[in-house]
């Protein structure tokens, strides 16, 4: 039996620290599920794992992406799964670990699958946006898919702010005839390998604390600097991330730099809560406190063989 130990949580809650134990005591390695940490160019305000933590234990797709490259949840479940195929030749026991709930879904359960769509409509969504903007595909979703605009605005109002992911929905909507929805949860592709579900969790005035901390020490350590770098991309996908949005209005003087480092701790503690509602739909997964000693945590997946 193969197991794939699959750390969650929401962010700064302690997932990379608690993966480098796992990886240590099982012998094993670990594959990063963190959608912006797969970009070279960003660094201090994707939270990549230090270098001392890349030497603690063997790590995948981390920054191994360039921002400018188009890579998708689809690519990555594929990339995945023939290194996760790679590394269960050795092993028992794998690690997946990171924030990013459509791509831990992706590679337990499967990615949805969609019909072929007729390019000439993914041509005209797009020429109605750069011509329309953003609330141009967020009225055509809420028209064409009601069901599946209302579950976005409810549980992941980010993916309506991300252009590509909404003229995706809407192409398969109009190519298609059916709402997106309902391709989703559909029969999923079985796995070669049994998931082991952790999650941890903290009061939320300390998982608060804990971002507002991280923030500042990411400002500390040059956040400011390497968002100047990347600001005249500003426009590209994997940059619309929070951490470099704020910073990118404070270059674009809409907000002075004190207001923009609130709007990213405001805006982080607005992501986590978002990551918890995800994660908590899984009723596989044990949830531990922040705190618990590594041993219990071990002894929990031990008893799961």
């Amino acid at each position: 039996m193969k197991y794939l130990i699959t750390i969650v949580g929401p962010t700064a809650i302690g997932k990379t620290s608690l993966s480098i134990v796992l990886a240590s005591h099982f012998n094993c390695e670990i594959i990063s599920c963190d959608s912006r940490q797969f970009f070279k160019e960003m660094t201090i305000g994707t939270a990549v794992p230090s270098l001392a933590e890349l030497a603690a234990a063997k790590h995948h797709f981390i920054q191994n992406k360039s921002i400018f490259e188009n890579y998708t949840v689809g690519d990555f479940e594929k990339e995945t799964l023939a290194k996760l195929n790679e590394l269960f030749q050795n092993n028992d026991y794998a690690i997946l670990v990171g924030g990013s709930g459509l791509y831990v879904d992706a590679i337990l359960k499967g990615f949805d699958e969609f019909p072929e769509i007729d390019s000439t409509i993914r041509t005209d969504i797009t020429t109605n946006y750069e011509k329309l903007g953003i609330g141009y595909l967020q009225q055509k979703l809420e028209i064409l898919d009601p069901t599946y605009y209302k579950t976005l605005t409810s549980d992941n109002p980010q993916t309506l702010q991300n252009p590509q992911r909404m003229m995706r929905f809407i192409e398969v909507c109009l190519g298609t005839g059916k709402p997106y929805s309902s391709f989703l949860n559909q029969k999923k592709n079985n796995r070669d390998f049994t998931p082991i579900l952790i999650g941890l969790e903290a009061d939320r005035k300390i998982i608060y604390n804990r971002i507002n901390q991280r923030v500042d020490i990411m400002m500390n350590e040059g956040l400011l600097n390497e968002a100047k770098t990347l600001y005249p991309n500003k426009e590209l996908n994997a940059l619309q991330t929070v951490g470099y949005r704020e910073l990118f209005s404070f270059f674009d003087k809409a907000f002075s730099l004190e207001f923009a480092i609130e709007e990213i701790k405001k805006n982080t503690r607005r992501f986590s809560k978002r990551q918890l509602t995800w994660f908590k739909r899984n009723e596989n997964t044990k949830w531990f406190d922040f705190e618990t000693p590594y041993e219990k945590i071990i002894a929990y997946i031990n008893s799961k063989k």
